[in-house]
């Protein structure tokens, strides 16, 4: 009989591991979550842009900086919510601003979740409670459909449940969506609900958790050929205002809009043709 109990308890352990480790975040500055098993992966290079070099978003950035480094410092600080227009720099400044702060604030760190697994954020805040570093979560896209029960996970997170968010968390996310989910979507809880208020009100306070909502707008010409201005001087490529300016609004034309996305690509493009290496 014992010899069967020690098989069960194997197997047992076998279908039941032991929990992970907690990471050691001294290996990183940045970290990406994985479930399944649940584990941090470090990153050891970063993709982002200098925040000097993001144009046109002096307010959202100004406004970030500080709830960032008042975080950093082990003051109050808000979730924030980055939204609006695409390809308007929202990821690439929360990247920015981190790197910023966490030059004076070496145990800030940045951890990536993705939409999909956000139905695990609460083991991945598991891992990060009670931790010595500070750590911006950051979710990137975050939108909802009609039939996606996700953002249930990320609700209780942010200001509801007994545990709540970790004092040593704060969380950032982007979307293209105000309240995160599309327009027709919440038209159409209001006229299927039997409580069209009530419905709407579960669907759309997901964003009112965010104590901070920072808008994108599309940017005009004058700023879109700043951007590229600012690219071509900090990687050191010379060409004259008419040439680029010629060059950067047949580029714009080909693509139908304006956005630091589209300055980055034509970048780029005009990077490649002089022989030059972007860093980011």
């Amino acid at each position: 009989m014992s010899d069967e109990l020690a098989r069960i308890a194997a197997a047992l352990e076998r279908l039941s591991p032991a929990p992970l480790p907690k990471p050691d975040f001294a290996t990183a500055e940045a970290f990406v979550w994985h479930p399944d098993p649940d584990r941090l992966v470090p990153v050891a290079h970063v993709s982002r842009v200098d925040i000097g070099l993001l144009i046109g978003i002096d307010r959202a950035r100004d406004t970030l900086v500080a709830n960032t480094r008042q975080f950093a410092a082990g003051l109050p600080a808000n979730n924030a919510l980055l939204w609006g227009a695409r390809g308007m720099g929202k990821s690439s400044l929360v990247k920015a601003v981190h790197a910023d702060v966490a030059r004076d604030f070496p145990a800030l760190k940045i951890v990536e979740i993705q939409r999909e697994d956000l139905a695990s954020i609460g083991r991945c805040l598991a891992l990060l409670r009670g931790a010595q570093e500070r750590f911006v979560l950051f979710c990137d896209d975050l939108s909802f459909s009609h039939d996606d029960a996700h953002y249930k996970s990320l609700k209780a997170v942010l200001d509801g449940g007994i545990e709540g968010r970790p004092d040593n968390v704060v969380l950032y996310a982007t979307s293209n969506r105000r309240h995160l989910m599309p327009r027709d979507m919440i038209e159409n809880e209001r006229s299927t609900a039997i409580s069209p208020a009530e419905a709407v009100e579960e669907k759309v306070s997901l964003s009112d958790r965010f104590g901070l909502w920072l808008g994108f707008h599309p940017c005009d010409q004058d700023q879109y050929l700043t951007m590229i201005r600012g690219y071509c001087d900090a990687h050191g490529l010379t060409i004259d205002d008419a040439t680029l300016r010629a060059e950067a609004i047949e580029w714009q034309a080909t693509r139908g809009g304006r956005s630091g996305r589209v300055a980055w690509q034509f970048f780029t493009d005009l990077a490649g043709r002089h022989g030059i290496r972007p860093n980011r």
